[in-house]
C-alpha cells in the first residue's frame, strides 16, 4: 500500500509541477519586480488608524445628537399647553397615510380626518434604501393610540420645530441617515420623511418597544418578576398574565437581568433559572416558554412571592447589572399588604422598586397593591383586558427615568447600541442615543419636573463604518472586527443574519462567530476590558463553504474605540503581513495588459472572471460576470486607471495581475496537452480579483465564486501547504453527480508563495481541474501491480504468487482518496463515481466510523445562530384563537353575564381581535413591519471533521465478529487526502453508526447550563438609579376608562349582526405631561 501511496503521491505533484506552473508564476513575479512594490501592514499601526476614523465619524453623529436634543428639551419648555387643541390645527405628514387611505376600512378614512396630512413628493436615494422627502419630518403613530388625543396633538405641536434642526444637521454633515425623536407618549418624528413600510398584518412599531429607545431611556435593570398562580386566578386572567409577563420581558435588553417566578403558598421559578439571567434573546425565549406552562392553583401568599424575590436581588454571587433593581407582581388582587416583608428587606432605604399590576376583571380592593408600589418608589397599573397589556407593561420606564432627568447635565451621555435592524429598510445599523428631559417646573413651588420626554436617536449603518476598514490589503484571510461590552459583533466577516426580527437586536458573540477557544477567551475579555494587545495563536477556522475545519496560524491586534463602548480588532496571517501594489505608470503597458481583458483574446489567453469590485464609482455592478466585465470595459474606454473617481490601488493590481496570469499562459499552458493528463482546465486567480481559467470552453462549467477572496478553494489554499483536493459539492438530498460529458471535475489547488527580500507573501494560487471519470480509472492503476495503463492486467488466482490491488481485485477491495474534511473524491468502484463529492459516511458508513474512532479524523461541533428555518405550522388547527375565553351557551342565556364585567372584557378582547387578528399568536416579524419574511431565526448545529493526531500508515480491523473488516489507511504527503484500502463487507452486521455531517435544527446548547457559566461581559459605566430629589407621590392610577351600559349594549348588538365596530383606542399618558 505504501508503493501504491508514493505513486500517488508521484503522479498528483507531476502533474500540478507541469501544469499548475508555480514555479514558472514565481519567475514572471520576480521578471515583473519593477512593476510592484511590497508594502507591509503594521497591525498596530493599521488599528489604531482604523480606531480613530470610526471615533471620528461617531463622534460627528454624538454632536448632531447633542444638538437635538438641547433643542427639543428647549422647545417643549417653550411651548403652551392647548386644552382645546384640535387636529385641523396641526399639520404634519402622517407616515402611514397612504397605507390607511388604501385601507377602506381605516378609522381615519371613516372620520375623514386627513385634512390634517401632508401630501408629499419623495426621490429615491441610495444611501436610506428608499425614498425620501428631504423638506419635511415624517411622524409614526403606533396603531393603539388615538391620534386625535390632546396629548398627541401637543406632543405633535411642540415636535415640529424639531424639523429645522433636523434640516441643518443634515447640512453640516451630510452623511447623516435617520434622525429620531422617539417620545414618551408613543409618538416618533423622523427625518427625512418617507412612507412607514406597511407590514402585512397590524402595524404593532411603538418606539417605545425598539432596544435603542429602552437603552437610552433608563440604566440597567436587575428585574424579578412574581406571578400569582393561585386558583382565583384562572380563565382568561391567567392568559393575560401570560401575555403580559411576555410583553414585559420584551422591554428589557442585553444590558438587564431577570427572573421569572411563579407564586400561590410557596414561590418557585417558572424555568430552570435558579437566578437571576442576562435577558438576551435565548434566555428570554426560555421564560416566555416557560410561563405557558403555569397553572393556577392553592391560595395567594404575597410573602412567598415577595421574600423569593427579594432573595434573588440580595444574591451577590452572580453575574447582574447592580443598577436598577425592581419586583414586577402580576396579580388578580389580595388584602395582603406583607408590610413586615418590605420592612425586613428593603426599607428604610427602598433600593428596591416595586410595581404591581392589577390583572383581569374583579371586584377586588385594590388599595392593598396600590399601597405596596407607592410604599416602595413604584407604581401601580391595570391591566382589565388584551388592550392594556403593550401600554401599560412598557410605562414603568418613566418611573425608572426620573433619577436620570434628576441628575441633569450628568445623565446626558451618548450610548451606542447593539446591532439591530432598521425598521425603515436601512439593514443592520447601530444607533447613538440620548435621552431627552423635561425642564419645565411643576406648580407654583417650582419644583423641578422628573418625566423624561423620550429618546434622540441617529443611525449609523454598519456598511458606512466597514467602509473605513481596509480590506483587499488584508488579504483573503485577513480581517478587521469590532465587538461591545457585551463581546457581540459589532464588524466581523461573519456577522450575516439571514433573517431578521424587528423586536431583538442581532446579537451574535465573538466566540460564536468563530470556533471558540482559550485564547479567544482572554481575547474578547482584554477587549472589553478596554485594553489594547497583540497575540499569535493557532486556532480553529471554518472554510467560507462551512464544510472544512483548517489549523491555522492568526495574530490578533486590539485597541479600544475612544468615547464608545466598542473595541476593534484585526486579525492577519503571517503570509497577509507584506502585499503587493501595483505601480503601472507606463501607459503603453497599461494598455496591453488592458487588451487581455477582451473578450477577443480568450480563446486564445484563457477566459478570464473579475472580481466584482468597487473599482469606479460610476461602475454598474452586477451578479452576472461578463455582463460586468462588459460595463468594467465600457467605462476603462472613458477612464484611465488613473481617474480620481477610480481606485487606483485597485485597478492597477487588477490589470497587473491580467498581464502576469497572461505570461503564464503564453510561458505554461499554451503549450501543453491537457487531455494527456486528464485534465479539464488549469486556473489560476489573484489577490488583485483576476481568475484565469484554460482553455476558455471550460469557463462554461467554471462555478468558483469570480471574488478569489470569496472562493473557497482560494482562501483554504491560502492556509494549507500542499495541494488542496475540492471535490464537487453534494447534499445527500440531491440526486448523484451526472457524469456526461465529462465535465465533472475536481479542484487541485496550491498557494504561489514568493520570496522577495525577505519578505514573504502570497498573492495567488493556481491549480487544476481533473476529469473525474478519467482519474478515477487512472487512480484504480495507480493503485495497483501494474507499472502503466497500456500494461494488461496481472490476474491474482490460486497458484499465481501476487498481492490483490485496487484494479483486478476491486470486487473484494475498496480503495478510496477521501479529502481532510471526510468527502469523498476518488474510488475504485465505478458505482461510487457519482457520489464523488458526499461525506464518506453516507458512502460506507462502517468504515468511516472506524476512521473517526482511531484518530484520522476529529470532529468539531458549533452552532450557527444566523441560520433561517422555514415557518412551522401551528399546532392548534381549531378555528378560534388560542388563549381566547368563549362563554358557554348558559352564559349567553344569562342576562347577568351580558353587565357583568366579565362579558365586557370578552368583547374588548373580540375587538382588539379585529385589529390584532390574534393577539396570544401574533408573528412578531410580519405585524411589525417585515413584509417579506417567510422565515424565522433559528439555530442550526454544524459538525465539521478534519484530520487528526495519526500521521503515518495504521492497519486496523473492524471487529464484527464473524464479518470483521480489515482496513489500511495513510495520508498522502503534500496532498489533503487520506488513501484508504479496506476489505468489503461480507454482511450488514458490520453496519454500526453512522457519522452526521450535514447541519441540523437545533435548540442550541442548553441555556440552563450555559448560564452557570456566563461568559465575561460589562455594564454601561453609568447608572441613574437614585436620586434624593425624587417625587415619589406620583405612584399608580387605573388604566381603563369604565364603560357605560348604553355603549355596551351597542357593541354587543353591533357584533351580534356581524357588524364590527372599530373600537376607540386610549391614550395613557400623565397629566403631567402638560406643560
Amino acid at each position: 500500500m505504501q508503493h501504491w501511496a508514493r505513486r500517488l503521491e508521484q503522479e498528483i505533484d507531476g502533474v500540478m509541477r507541469i501544469f499548475g506552473g508555480v514555479q514558472q508564476l514565481r519567475e514572471i513575479y520576480k521578471d515583473n519586480r519593477n512593476l510592484f512594490e511590497v508594502q507591509e501592514n503594521e497591525p498596530q499601526k493599521l488599528v489604531e488608524k482604523v480606531a480613530g476614523d470610526i471615533e471620528s465619524l461617531l463622534d460627528r453623529k454624538v454632536q448632531a445628537l447633542k444638538r437635538l436634543a438641547d433643542a427639543a428639551e428647549n422647545f417643549q419648555k417653550a411651548h403652551r399647553w392647548q386644552d382645546n387643541i384640535k387636529e385641523e390645527d396641526i399639520l404634519y405628514y402622517d407616515a402611514k397615510a397612504d397605507a390607511e387611505l388604501d385601507d377602506p376600512e381605516s378609522e381615519d378614512v371613516e372620520r375623514g380626518s386627513k385634512a390634517s396630512t401632508l401630501r408629499l413628493d419623495f426621490v429615491e436615494d441610495s444611501n436610506f434604501k428608499n425614498k425620501v422627502n428631504y423638506s419635511y419630518t415624517a411622524v409614526q403613530i403606533p396603531t393603539d393610540i388615538y391620534k386625535g388625543s390632546t396629548v398627541i396633538l401637543n406632543e405633535l405641536n411642540w415636535t415640529e420645530a424639531l424639523e429645522n434642526v433636523f434640516i441643518e444637521n443634515r447640512r453640516q454633515d451630510p452623511t447623516l441617515l435617520w434622525q429620531v425623536f422617539g417620545s414618551a407618549t408613543g409618538v416618533t418624528r423622523y427625518y427625512p420623511a418617507t412612507p412607514w413600510r406597511a407590514p402585512k398584518k397590524i402595524d404593532l412599531y411603538d418606539v417605545r418597544r425598539r432596544p435603542w429607545y429602552i437603552q437610552g431611556a433608563s440604566s440597567p435593570k436587575d428585574m424579578v418578576i412574581i406571578v400569582d398562580v393561585s386558583g382565583s386566578v384562572s380563565g382568561l386572567t391567567l392568559k393575560l398574565m401570560k401575555t403580559s409577563v411576555c410583553e414585559m420581558l420584551d422591554t428589557l435588553s442585553d444590558d438587564d437581568y431577570v427572573n421569572v417566578a411563579s407564586f400561590n403558598e410557596k414561590a418557585q421559578p417558572v424555568s430552570c433559572f435558579t437566578h437571576l439571567v442576562q435577558a438576551n434573546v435565548r434566555n428570554k425565549k426560555v421564560f416566555k416558554e416557560a410561563v405557558q406552562g403555569m397553572v393556577a392553583k392553592g391560595t395567594t401568599g404575597y410573602k412567598a412571592g415577595f421574600e423569593y424575590a427579594f432573595d434573588q436581588l440580595q444574591n451577590s454571587n452572580i453575574t447582574r447589572a447592580n443598577c436598577n433593581k425592581m419586583i414586577m407582581m402580576f396579580t388578580d388582587g389580595g388584602e395582603d399588604r406583607v408590610q413586615d416583608v418590605f420592612e425586613k428587606y428593603n426599607w428604610p432605604n427602598r433600593t428596591v422598586r416595586v410595581f404591581t399590576f392589577s390583572v383581569g376583571q374583579h371586584n377586588y380592593d385594590v388599595t392593598p397593591l396600590q399601597w405596596m408600589a407607592c410604599a416602595n418608589k413604584g407604581y401601580y397599573f391595570e391591566i382589565p383586558s388584551i388592550g392594556a397589556i403593550r401600554i401599560n407593561t412598557q410605562e414603568y420606564l418613566d418611573v425608572l427615568g426620573r433619577p436620570m432627568v434628576l441628575a441633569g447635565k450628568e445623565a446626558k451621555q451618548v450610548q451606542w447600541t447593539n446591532v439591530y435592524e432598521d425598521a425603515l429598510g436601512l439593514g443592520l445599523v447601530v444607533t447613538g442615543t440620548l435621552p431627552v428631559f423635561n425642564l419645565t417646573q411643576d406648580g407654583p413651588g417650582e419644583k423641578k419636573n422628573q418625566l423624561i420626554l423620550g429618546v434622540m436617536g441617529i443611525d449609523v449603518a454598519l456598511n458606512d463604518i466597514k467602509r473605513l476598514t481596509p480590506n483587499y490589503t488584508l488579504g483573503a484571510n485577513g480581517y478587521v472586527f469590532a465587538i461591545d461590552l457585551n463581546g457581540y459583533v459589532l464588524l466581523h466577516p461573519n456577522l450575516k443574519p439571514q433573517t431578521t426580527n424587528f423586536r431583538e437586536p442581532v446579537t451574535l458573540d465573538f466566540l460564536d462567530a468563530e470556533l471558540e477557544d482559550e485564547n479567544k477567551e482572554e481575547i474578547r475579555r482584554s477587549m472589553i476590558d478596554g485594553n489594547k494587545g497583540h497575540k499569535q495563536i493557532r486556532t480553529l477556522v471554518k472554510s467560507l463553504d462551512e464544510r472544512y475545519v483548517d489549523e491555522v496560524m492568526r495574530n490578533y491586534t486590539w485597541v479600544p474605540i475612544r468615547s464608545t463602548n466598542y473595541s476593534l480588532g484585526l486579525v492577519l496571517p503571517p503570509y497577509s503581513t507584506f502585499y503587493l501594489q501595483a505601480n503601472l505608470s507606463d501607459q503603453i503597458l497599461q494598455v496591453k495588459y488592458f487588451e487581455f481583458l477582451l473578450p477577443s483574446s480568450f480563446e486564445s489567453e484563457g477566459h478570464v472572471f473579475i472580481a466584482p469590485r468597487e473599482y469606479c464609482k460610476d461602475l454598474n455592478a452586477s451578479d452576472n460576470n461578463t455582463e460586468f466585465l462588459k460595463n468594467f470595459i465600457e467605462l476603462m474606454e472613458k477612464v484611465t486607471p488613473d481617474s480620481k473617481q477610480c481606485n487606483n490601488f485597485l485597478l492597477h493590481n487588477l490589470i497587473l495581475d491580467t498581464g502576469i496570469t497572461q505570461q503564464l499562459v503564453e510561458r505554461v499552458w499554451r503549450d501543453q496537452d491537457l487531455n494527456t493528463y486528464s485534465l479539464l482546465a488549469v486556473f489560476a486567480a489573484t489577490d488583485g480579483g483576476i481568475t484565469r481559467v484554460f482553455p476558455n470552453k471550460a469557463a462554461d462549467d467554471w462555478t468558483e465564486n469570480p471574488e478569489p477572496f470569496n472562493a473557497s478553494f482560494y482562501r483554504r489554499s491560502l492556509d494549507n501547504h500542499g495541494y488542496v483536493f475540492k471535490p464537487p459539492h453534494q447534499d445527500a438530498l440531491l440526486r448523484p453527480l451526472e457524469l456526461e460529458n465529462d465535465t465533472v471535475g475536481i479542484l487541485v489547488s496550491t498557494a504561489v508563495e514568493l520570496s522577495l527580500g525577505g519578505r514573504t507573501l502570497r498573492p495567488a494560487v493556481v491549480g487544476v481541474k481533473l476529469d473525474l471519470e478519467a482519474w478515477a480509472e487512472k487512480f484504480k492503476v495507480l493503485a495497483s501491480n501494474r507499472t502503466h495503463q497500456d500494461q494488461p492486467q496481472k490476474q491474482c488466482g490460486p497458484s499465481s504468487h501476487c498481492e490483490m490491488d485496487c484494479e483486478v481485485n476491486n470486487e473484494d477491495l475498496l480503495c478510496v482518496l477521501i479529502d481532510d474534511g471526510g468527502f469523498l473524491v476518488l474510488s475504485n468502484q465505478n458505482h461510487q463515481w457519482d457520489q464523488v463529492g458526499r461525506f464518506f459516511s453516507e458512502v460506507d458508513a462502517n468504515l468511516m466510523l472506524a476512521l473517526y474512532n482511531n484518530s484520522f479524523y476529529t470532529r468539531k461541533e458549533s452552532y450557527d445562530y444566523q441560520a433561517a428555518c422555514a415557518p412551522q405550522p401551528p399546532g392548534n388547527l381549531g378555528a378560534a384563537p388560542r388563549g381566547v375565553f368563549v362563554p358557554t351557551i348558559a352564559d349567553f342565556l344569562n342576562l347577568a353575564w351580558w353587565t357583568s364585567a366579565a362579558a365586557w372584557s370578552l368583547f374588548q378582547q373580540l375587538l382588539y381581535g379585529l385589529i390584532y387578528h390574534s393577539w396570544f399568536q401574533a408573528d412578531p416579524a410580519e405585524a411589525e413591519g417585515n413584509p417579506e419574511a417567510r422565515e424565522s431565526s433559528c439555530v442550526m448545529k454544524q459538525t465539521q471533521y478534519y484530520f487528526g493526531s495519526v500521521n503515518a500508515s495504521y492497519n486496523a480491523i473492524i471487529d464484527c465478529g464473524n464479518c470483521s473488516r480489515l482496513f489500511h489507511a495513510q495520508r498522502l504527503t503534500n496532498t489533503n487526502l487520506l488513501f484508504v484500502v479496506a476489505e468489503k463487507p461480507l454482511c450488514s452486521q458490520c453496519e454500526g453508526g453512522r457519522l452526521l455531517q450535514k447541519e441540523t435544527h437545533s435548540d442550541g446548547p442548553e441555556q440552563c447550563e450555559l448560564v452557570q457559566r456566563p461568559r465575561y461581559r460589562r455594564g454601561p459605566h453609568i447608572c441613574f438609579d437614585y436620586n434624593a430629589t425624587e417625587d415619589t407621590s406620583d405612584c399608580g392610577r387605573g388604566a381603563s376608562f369604565p364603560p357605560s351600559l348604553g355603549v355596551l349594549v351597542s357593541l354587543q348588538l353591533l357584533l351580534l349582526l356581524g357588524l364590527p365596530p372599530r373600537p376607540q383606542p386610549q391614550v395613557h399618558a400623565h397629566a403631567s405631561r402638560r406643560v
